[in-house]
């Protein structure tokens, strides 16, 4: 596997990173779990939430450093590398500030006698991270755990080597002790290699459903706890009393945000009643104002895709619906330019036979339908094999919120598009995996509940 930066908008070679040996993943293993024996055996939750405090000090301070390197590796506009890069100084003092509350016991119900359980590390964690989000994905995982006790090991995606590596060189440089995180380029077969190994305790991923599902098959024959965080076909339902106005401002961040890279972008638009036509051209007006070229140009709001590979699945999925009944409302068309850039394109007339129906189209792509009751719209919002996010929308709360509890989803936004914030729990359900990261939730997910009880006499 060769990790190399790819810059997405000249597609230019700028950096080549050697692959990790055998010895370095033994040193990292031994490294790591050296160190969660020290801090299981003496109290330092203070140094660690300095640390983590720095960690995000000198986010702050270096930030259009740590988001050129983003936007440089993947591509993304680096107005929202900047905007990842304090989401990420968030996270870390979010849980620098909880983990003490976090971490108290936790009383349980007296049934003869008193009982309650106390949250402890459980060892050295294998985070395998995608590339569209190179900080933020990393910093979901990486600062709850530490706050536990739980060293990591990073396998980054290897198209955003420079991001992993400037990340173990945050952490260093906030003062964190050798071991703590711990970025190797691995290949998959020294992945394999490390989920086996007994002193690694979990596994967490985000990424696309073959490689959770890989991942899990692995984590699952050792007997070892994983994370997913898998792909999604968001649906964004529109009721019959939705405010157009707010849907205006709403629509480019909800769809074309990191170019439509995002796991919890909305996918599928579904329009209730009369107000059809009128949001399909909403949306077409929204993506011809998209304005694509250099993403370090803070005039530009339209990133390249990712990489040559990635350009090329939704061009050929784009194809695919097309070839099987869709409209092509607006878009698809060629971008002539070296960089890896797709047309915004809006798709309708997309029928249940369509291969396309039930795919997540990691672009720039909106695909919208029209149903003619409310009933409809939550049956076809169900109706996918994915279960991440979604959005309803309504000027009515309490409605909008009884729709929104009828989705088979992790997460619903309401009048709003996607969103993250260290307090809200992020994950999903289906083929979007399982298991929570951020908030309390988060904190927990690699935790030992650990039962103390004692019985009456």
């Amino acid at each position: 596997m060769a990790y190399k930066t790819t810059y997405p908008y000249t597609n230019e070679v700028l950096n080549s990173f050697d692959n990790a040996t055998d010895a370095d993943l033994e040193q990292a293993l031994a490294n790591g779990h050296a160190l969660y024996k020290e801090w299981r055996a003496k109290a330092d939750l203070q140094e660690r939430k300095e640390q983590l405090h720095k960690v995000a000090e000198l986010l702050r301070r270096d930030r259009d450093k740590y988001a050129e390197v983003m936007t440089k590796d993947m591509g993304k506009l680096f107005t929202e590398a900047q905007g990842e890069v304090e989401l990420c100084a968030e996270i870390a003092d979010y849980f620098a500030d909880k983990a003490e509350a976090f971490l108290q016991p936790k009383p349980l119900e007296k049934i003869n006698g008193e009982g309650y359980y106390i949250k402890q590390a459980t060892g050295v964690l294998l985070a395998v991270e995608p590339w569209n989000f190179p900080f933020y994905q990393v910093m979901r995982v990486f600062a709850p755990n530490f706050m536990v006790g739980n060293p990591m090991i990073l396998k980054h995606a290897s198209i955003c080597p420079a991001s992993a590596q400037a990340f173990e060189d945050l952490v260093a440089e906030a003062g964190a002790p050798a071991g703590s995180f711990k970025n190797l380029f691995l290949s998959y077969d020294q992945v394999s290699k490390a989920i086996a190994d007994p002193r690694i305790v979990g596994v967490c991923l985000t990424g696309s459903e073959r490689g959770g599902a890989s991942i899990a098959s692995e984590a699952g024959a050792n007997l070892k706890k994983s994370s997913m965080e898998l792909g999604g076909n968001d649906a964004f339902i529109i009721l019959e009393d939705a405010d157009f106005d707010l849907l205006k401002e709403t629509i480019f961040f909800a769809r074309l945000y990191n170019a439509g890279q995002v796991c919890t972008s909305s996918k599928r638009f579904i329009v209730v009643g009369d107000h059809y036509d009128k949001f399909v051209d909403m949306v077409v007006e929204a993506f011809k104002s998209a304005k694509w070229g250099d993403p370090m140009d803070p005039e530009t709001t339209l990133a390249p895709l990712s990489s040559a590979g990635a350009k090329e699945e939704v061009l050929g999925q784009i194809k695919l619906a097309v070839d099987n009944g869709a409209t092509v409302a607006y878009g698809n068309e060629e971008i002539d330019h070296p960089g890896y850039f797709v047309q915004p394109t809006v798709l309708t007339d997309i029928t249940k036979d369509n291969p396309i129906y039930n795919q997540e189209i990691f672009g720039p792509v909106a695909s919208i339908y029209k149903v003619d009751s409310e009933e409809e719209a939550i049956a076809l919002a169900n109706d996918s094999s994915y279960g991440l996010g979604g959005t309803v929308f309504s000027k009515n709360l309490d409605h909008a919120k009884a729709v929104a509890a009828q989705i088979e989803t992790g997460m619903s936004f309401i009048n709003s598009g996607w969103t993250s914030h260290p307090e809200l729990p992020f994950g999903g359900i289906k083929n979007s995996g399982y298991g929570r990261e951020l908030s309390e939730l988060g904190f927990d997910a690699f935790v030992n509940e650990h039962l103390v009880f004692v019985p009456n006499n």
